[in-house]
């Protein structure tokens, strides 16, 4: 499956890494200037995988994130949300295999325990370590194995180390998933780089499971923080397999200060910086519906003619949500009755069913509620055909507009996740 193309602001150029995709061969991820990367092999889950990452932030570097919104979030969250809280990280660290959640006490002086075996290495507080976790939930996280393990991670730190440390985080994941892009910026380079993980239990209330996306920008945490909630409100926040939202959700964007500066004052450069940044986020975003648990269809539900940007996301999410829609997609089925009785079960309040139309890759199948008179089923099956379905659907009710991105539902979802434990 070929990932939707990255629009390059101009004198920019944004490249999907290699890894996102086997047949894109554009070159690795470059250096970010003040960011150095490691991933080794700790055992926690499986004995011959990556699964410990660290990812070292050069002193000055500033650093926002934005995690889960489920209440029963995981241990490494509320330890990393205290720590960002109190200090200016100098590290990540993440472990794949196991989320350390649903643990109590004991998992929070797990987490802490790995950020204080990091910390004491590397002479600093033990707030400058932020942990994530990603993985089976229930689990106690083994903090001997990590232990064990971080000598070799702290002495492998590199930073061209872009492909250990996106292939480190994985879970169910069948490929590593990366984007960066460049600038000039007053005659100097500006970089900026990420990588990320999903698969499953995915319908982020703010970002993916994992991302983390770095720049040699300068920059305010007020900018960087604005940034990063701008870009996850249209990336990561527009996406969903199945509607579940993970304990261990966590979005960071870290901006090391080695680059230019920018400011919003400067419109042209601050804003082909916004727009570069954007092209990072949605790619990693859509690079995760397209590795879904099973997934073989890559499926965008754009909702448009809305009252407010509220209602075309309820009828975005009741359409990309419905299992009945999914399945047909999975099927290459052109059941547009699906799709329509998931509209209206939305919850959009006087909805006018006469002012609806619903296109499927372009093809005309519902107009003012009923079938359009030119549709064919021919046609409709050829719009399902393909890896990437667009269904287009028109309320009628105004000019808001909202895109989610969804994958199809199959065989391969259910035995991964029957499976997933054993």
């Amino acid at each position: 499956m070929r990932p939707a193309p990255v629009v390059p602001a101009r004198n920019t150029r944004t490249v999907v890494a290699a890894s996102a995709d086997p047949g894109l061969q554009p070159g690795p991820v470059p250096a970010i200037p003040g960011v150095r990367l490691a991933g080794v092999r700790a055992g926690i889950r499986y004995p011959d995988r990556l699964d410990l990452v660290a990812v070292e932030l050069a002193e000055g570097s500033e650093t926002c994130a934005v995690f889960t919104q489920n209440a029963f979030c995981a241990a490494p969250v509320e330890i990393a949300r205290r720590h960002l809280g109190a200090a200016s990280p100098r590290y990540l660290l993440i472990n794949a295999g196991n989320a350390n959640a649903g643990t109590g006490g004991a998992g929070r002086e797990a987490a802490l325990a790995c950020c204080r075996a990091l910390a004491r290495r590397r002479g600093i507080s033990l707030e400058q370590v932020l942990p994530f976790s990603t993985g089976v939930i229930g689990e106690a996280l083994p903090v001997d194995s990590i232990g064990k393990a971080m000598p070799q991670l702290l002495a492998r730190l590199d930073a061209e180390a872009w492909p250990d440390a996106a292939r480190g985080i994985l879970t169910t994941d069948t490929k590593a998933k990366s984007a960066w892009a460049e600038l000039c910026v007053n005659g100097k380079s500006l970089r900026i780089a990420g990588f990320a993980k999903g698969a499953g239990m995915i319908r982020p209330d703010m970002a993916t499971m994992l991302a983390f996306v770095f720049t040699d920008a300068g920059l305010s945490r007020s900018q960087l923080d604005a940034l990063l909630r701008e870009q996850v409100e249209h990336s990561f926040n527009r996406i969903t397999v199945d509607g579940d939202t993970s304990t261990n959700d966590a979005c960071v964007l870290c901006a090391t200060g080695a680059g230019p500066k920018l400011a919003e004052s400067d419109g042209t450069n601050w804003n082909r910086f916004r727009e570069a940044l954007g092209g990072v986020f949605r790619h990693l975003a859509q690079a995760i519906i397209r590795d879904a648990e099973g997934a073989g269809k890559f499926i965008t539900v754009r909702v448009s003619e809305g009252g407010s940007s509220s209602e075309c996301l309820q009828v975005a999410y009741a359409v990309a949500e419905s299992p009945l829609v999914k399945t047909a997609c999975f099927a290459s089925d052109p059941n547009w009755g699906r799709i329509l009785a998931a509209v209206g079960r939305a919850g959009v309040e006087e909805l006018d069913p006469g002012s609806l139309r619903i296109f499927l890759g372009g093809v005309p199948v519902v107009a003012h509620g009923e079938p359009h008179g030119n549709y064919s089923e021919e046609a409709g099956l050829a719009a399902m055909a393909g890896t990437d379905i667009e269904i287009d659907i028109r309320l009628g009710r105004g000019d808001s507009e909202e895109t989610v991105w969804t994958s199809d539902l199959g065989h391969e979802y259910v035995r991964i996740n029957a499976d997933y434990r054993t």
